[in-house]
């Protein structure tokens, strides 16, 4: 008997439990994730895989670290007219940038997984471009995710991509029959919840200030003549 054949026996097995996709290293289980650009897939990771990703370039841009991040924009808004120019069936949406397609890809969730659905890119201008979250939405890692509550009223959320098909993942596991019972409903209740919570509003957008209102007017002149209310920035 070889000596690889008894190391076979002697190996102590591996720890149960999820491992880094990269590496091999056991995992907690609230762990981070990396897109894979090329299968359009995530990856586990454990911390310094996920580092590694988040520098620009890195694996020859195969693999992007998800970013932990939650906006939302407080001044946006979507009407039932807007709703229905995105031609989503159900009341919850998710949208991301596909780099490899160089097209916005559009998803909702439903009891059988996620469901594409084709979004003409006038379309997503004219819906969904206006808002700021667009502007700093991340291909492939980050996502727009939009909910229609009680009385018509829908949220725009900046959220990591991975929380959308976590969002999936919990649909097929509670949902039941045509509404999905009130075990499902609550379920996505506690999780928008949870959403809301860790979301961070962008600040509003600067206004004029009194220097620029006035042309010729120096600094100073803009400082006497009181605070300008309309400061602000986003971040």
């Amino acid at each position: 008997m070889t000596t690889d054949v008894l190391k076979q026996f002697t190996r102590r097995p591996p720890p149960a439990g999820e491992r880094c996709d990269l590496c091999g290293e056991p995992l907690p289980a609230e762990h981070r994730h990396l897109v894979d650009t090329v299968r359009r897939s995530l990856k586990c990771a454990c911390p310094p895989c996920h580092l590694l990703f988040t520098r620009p370039g890195a694996g020859q841009g195969r693999f992007r670290a998800v970013p932990g991040r939650y906006l939302t924009d407080p001044g946006f808004d979507l009407d039932e007219a807007d709703w229905n120019r995105l031609q989503i069936p159900v009341a919850l949406a998710f949208f991301f940038r596909n780099s490899d397609l160089d097209r916005l890809a559009a998803f909702y969730p439903s009891p059988a997984g996620a469901t594409e659905s084709e979004l003409d890119p006038q379309t997503w201008d004219a819906v969904l471009g206006r808002s700021r979250l667009a502007e700093l939405l991340e291909p492939d890692v980050e996502a727009l995710l939009l909910h229609r509550g009680r009385g018509d009223s829908v949220t725009c959320t900046l959220v990591p991509v991975d929380v959308c098909y976590e969002l999936v993942g919990r649909m097929r596991l509670h949902w039941k029959g045509f509404d999905g019972g009130a075990e499902a409903r609550a379920d996505i209740a506690e999780f928008f919840e949870r959403i809301t919570a860790a979301a961070r509003p962008l600040e509003a957008e600067p206004g004029p200030t009194v220097a620029a209102a006035r042309p010729g007017s120096s600094p100073a002149s803009a400082e006497s003549a009181g605070p300008d209310t309309h400061s602000g920035g986003a971040p």
